[in-house]
């Protein structure tokens, strides 16, 4: 029986995508692996690569359709065999007389649950009532290798048993018939927070009749944006610890290893050394190194560092995993490639999610000082602001300049307390400011 090929979730957070780019068309063969579309997320343009083997019988959606729910069928797929004529008819849509009339049978007040589109034609049960969802082709491989269906779990939508699955399960041994896993208890989900609050959209345009505005659509990241950043500061109790750091024995040492570190092609920013100071004061100050989970704390054991990307029409925060590790010329190097990636939105999910705490860095826009929000699931954020020439008082009581740049570290206090966060400043700063007990 045709497949149908569902709109995939391409990351944790996608719920909605557009169908970016068609890369066949209707008669064209595929294979699994082949790339079939390109499906813009909420952050990225991601490549949509084929689970089996067939023939594209029809395309559902076409190319450039915004707002594609996932799970939507968005083609079919024809076997070995079949025809375009062997597809089922989409269930006939009710009529409007129908849907008026069931809208009139509701409940005062209408139902919460939105109405689900209707299920692909299942397969008829077996005797034994369980039922199996399998391509034709898969069956097929399956009956040659004398292997149980039952036996074996599909990758493929919705479930289905593809060929990859049933070549794996060919190629695993025998002896290993373990009874069936029962599934994962399911990890509830809080509900998308409101993207906004306030006066509603017809109201606030009422307000500016007869101004000269622009209407401008959101797109996919701009609303993941907005819905992110209200559910933080609505449902995570910020507060905020603040210090300042003396940066002339930094930038010295830096200019320093930038001279050395030339012909190699590396140049250091003070945004790496920023990140590694991070880094291992997440090490000597564990506690910090957690995010939330709902109910719980996940207390993590390496050093993953979010660093915030401005790009057009809103912001990643790619990961540096296991920064700790990392001298500070890798680092920069890496930070340079996924920044890069990140403003031609060409970064895969597991590079921008992850991570237990983040930076955002504005002084290279001048801004001296400022409040950063947290990006759940995230214990804690570092706002760093420029570097500023002003008077100090030196260490023997005497008047003199340096430069000296303020951080901010926003926290969740459920996670971090007062006293735990100002030990993480208090070892940033120390590292900052001996910069050379980072290469140790």
């Amino acid at each position: 029986m045709p497949t149908e090929i569902l709109m995939p979730a391409l990351s944790p957070t996608m719920e909605e995508g557009t169908l970016a780019k068609w890369l066949v068309k209707e008669g064209d063969s595929v294979a699994s692996g082949d790339i079939l579309a390109e499906i813009e997320t909420d952050k990225a343009t991601m490549e949509f690569e084929a689970v089996d083997d067939g023939v594209i019988g029809k395309i559902l959606i076409a190319a450039g359709t915004d707002g594609v729910k996932v799970n939507t069928p968005i083609a079919v797929l024809l076997d070995e065999g079949e025809s375009a004529g062997d597809m089922a008819p989409p269930p006939a849509a009710a009529p409007e007389a129908t849907a008026s009339a069931d809208a009139e049978a509701a409940p005062a007040g209408g139902s919460d649950v939105a109405a689900s589109p209707a299920a692909a034609p299942a397969p008829a049960p077996r005797a034994d009532g369980t039922r199996i969802f399998a391509s034709p082709l898969a069956r097929r491989i399956a009956a040659d290798k004398g292997l149980d269906l039952s036996q074996i779990t599909g990758s493929g939508p919705h479930g289905r048993i593809v060929k990859a699955d049933v070549e794996a399960a060919s190629s695993a041994p025998k002896a290993a018939e373990a009874a069936p896993a029962s599934p994962a208890p399911a990890v509830a989900k809080p509900a998308p927070a409101a993207m906004a609050t306030g006066p509603s959209a017809d109201q606030v345009a009422r307000m500016y009749e007869g101004r000269d505005y622009e209407e401008v659509a959101l797109d996919g990241m701009r609303k993941t944006v907005a819905a992110r950043l209200t559910e933080a500061k609505q449902t995570i109790p910020h507060f905020y610890l603040r210090r300042e750091v003396q940066l002339d024995t930094l930038m010295a040492f830096r200019a320093d290893l930038n001279r050395q570190l030339e012909a190699r092609g590396v140049k250091l920013s003070v945004n790496d050394f920023i990140i590694k100071a991070c880094a291992m004061a997440l090490q000597a100050v564990p506690g910090c190194n957690a995010v939330w989970a709902g109910d719980r704390m996940l207390r993590l054991k390496p050093s993953d560092v979010a660093v915030a990307v401005a790009v057009e029409g809103g912001l990643f925060t790619p990961v540096l995993k296991d920064a700790h590790l990392k001298s500070l010329s890798a680092l920069s190097a890496e930070m340079k490639d996924l920044a890069g990636r990140a403003r031609n939105k060409k970064l895969a999910p597991h590079e921008y999610i992850g991570g237990a705490m983040a930076i955002s860095n504005l002084g290279m826009f001048g801004i001296e000082n400022f409040d950063a929000v947290i990006n759940p699931p995230h214990g804690s954020i570092l706002a760093v602001g420029a570097g500023i020439r002003k008077p100090v008082v030196g260490k023997d009581g005497e008047l003199t300049v340096a430069t000296v740049m303020s951080m901010t570290l926003s926290v969740d206090h459920r996670v971090i307390d007062g006293a735990l966060g100002a030990e993480f400043l208090k070892e940033v700063v120390a590292l900052l400011e001996n910069p050379i007990t980072m290469l140790a």
